[in-house]
């Protein structure tokens, strides 16, 4: 089944890198006009000139989703330079180095939840009443599994990821009236630069994660991206309010 989204436009949040870009990607590859949000400027102008060079579609766009004045501006020069807008994937995100939440610094929490949660918070704030204007869109969430099993040395991640969870439940009932589906996608242990980075100097642990999954290795963004640009299809418009775990059987609720 081909999915195609000719015509559509979509925002990605941390599309620069990891399952941002691989999500933007896919998405421009079946036809959409992509918008990338990244505060990573030559991240961005990488991402802008892989995913054109394939043949794609693609809006740069330096945005700092933790800023609501700057989301929702650069939201609104979206909709208008595109003539609409029907698909938000919030896949901005960061973690803390791995340590004890009692062993924590109080400054690194307020990142975190400034990124992961007050950023999806605000890009769908943001986005809302150019979906409803369009008369119905689709709305992605990342979170993470971690939020369902806990993650040692990640509480306040795992923390900002539940939340989102909550968020997107309570924010498809609300917009369900407006033909606006909202779901959340909750990777496993994924293989990006942003785990890459977290594991420098025990890098066994990837080795220890990929063993504790069903499926015997970590996910690739790619994993990922295909179960988004379902989300984002037609052929899920009566699907709302779920989470769905792309994490090779970690989870299995």
């Amino acid at each position: 089944m081909e999915l195609r989204f000719d015509g559509k436009t979509a925002i990605v949040t941390g599309g620069a890198s990891g399952i941002g870009l691989s999500i933007a990607s896919e998405l421009a590859a079946s036809r959409a006009t992509v918008a990338l949000f990244d505060v990573n400027s030559s991240a961005l102008a990488a991402a802008e000139r892989g995913i054109a060079d394939a043949g794609g579609t693609v809006l740069p766009c330096a945005v700092d989703v933790t800023d609501l004045d700057a989301t929702t501006a650069g939201v609104r020069d979206v909709a208008a330079r595109a003539g609409g807008l029907d698909i938000v994937v919030t896949c901005a995100g960061t973690t803390a180095s791995a340590g004890l939440f009692a062993q924590s610094d109080p400054q690194r929490w307020r990142s975190v939840v400034d990124i992961n949660l007050f950023g999806t918070i605000n890009v769908c704030y943001a986005a809302i009443p150019h979906l409803t204007e369009r008369g119905g869109g689709r709305i992605i969430t990342v979170s993470s599994d971690a939020a369902r099993i806990g993650s040692a040395g990640e509480a306040v991640y795992s923390a900002t990821k539940g939340g989102i969870m909550s968020f997107t439940k309570s924010l498809a009932r609300e917009l369900a009236r407006e033909n606006v589906t909202v779901n959340c996608v909750a990777p496993g242990p994924t293989d990006t630069p942003m785990l890459r980075a977290w594991s420098v100097g025990q890098e066994a642990v990837l080795e220890k994660l990929a063993r504790l999954v069903p499926l015997r290795r970590l996910g690739l963004p790619e994993d990922v991206a295909a179960m988004v640009v379902f989300l984002a299809s037609d052929q899920a418009s009566y699907v709302t309010g779920q989470v769905f775990s792309v994490s090779g059987g970690v989870t299995m609720a």
